[in-house]
């Protein structure tokens, strides 16, 4: 399969044009504190109403070993007076609602008052994020650039991520309005300054089918 080889793939015509109002209008009532909005589902019912719904759990599932449950919702908004660039990395931290000693997981911190913790390269291999555009995604408006096959690597320090994007392709997920770019955390990626006056709001959400240890849930 495209998806398990690559690590990423994009779905079209993923959300409504009625839900991507939805979701703008909240937006536009909030204030956008460095460039996004962490934990989503708890702030924003319009994020909520999507995350936890039957469709995007069973669409998750497909992608799981099994039953997916929500990790994570976080709402980027970039923009030429809100603009930055990401250099290449992995997504390898976890939310989870408490701190448990277990080797393997580590190390701990807190971003917006939730725990965050770096859990075994299993635990990735378990879980998919859907950045669902809430906007056209174009390279002029940063949109994120992948490189294939490196989800394969496992978690990669920062010294082999600079090494493997110098001998790797990367390719730019140029993607249209309401779709979707499904990809493995793992997979190296990166994002670019705004050059454009069109923003880029995209709704990140990540799924697991994992289930944690010590009696502890995603948060």
């Amino acid at each position: 399969m495209p998806f398990e080889e690559d690590g990423f793939e994009i779905l079209e015509s993923f959300i409504s044009c009625e839900e991507i109002e939805s979701i703008k209008q909240e937006l536009a009532a909030m204030e956008c504190k460095g460039g996004g909005i962490r934990n989503a589902d708890k702030k924003l019912s319009s994020v909520t109403n999507l995350v936890e719904s039957e469709k995007y759990l069973s669409l998750a599932s497909t992608y799981l070993s099994s039953k997916a449950e929500l990790v994570r919702s976080i709402v980027f908004v970039k923009s030429i007076e809100n603009n930055w660039l990401v250099t290449w990395h992995q997504d390898k931290t976890v939310a989870v609602s408490k701190e448990f000693d277990i080797p393997g997981w580590g190390p701990w911190s807190k971003k917006d008052s939730v725990l965050h913790v770096q859990p075994p390269v299993e635990v990735l291999e378990q879980m998919v994020t859907f950045r669902v555009h809430l906007d056209e995604s174009t390279e002029e408006n940063g949109c994120l650039k992948v490189i294939p096959y490196s989800h394969r690597e496992g978690v990669m320090s920062q010294e082999s991520i600079h090494s493997y994007t110098k001998s790797h392709s990367a390719i730019s997920c140029v993607a249209p309005l309401g779709s979707a770019l499904v990809m493995r955390p793992h997979v190296l990626h990166a994002s670019s300054r705004a050059k454009s006056t069109q923003p880029r709001r995209v709704l990140h959400i990540e799924y697991s089918s994992y289930q944690l240890p010590g009696g502890a849930t995603w948060a």
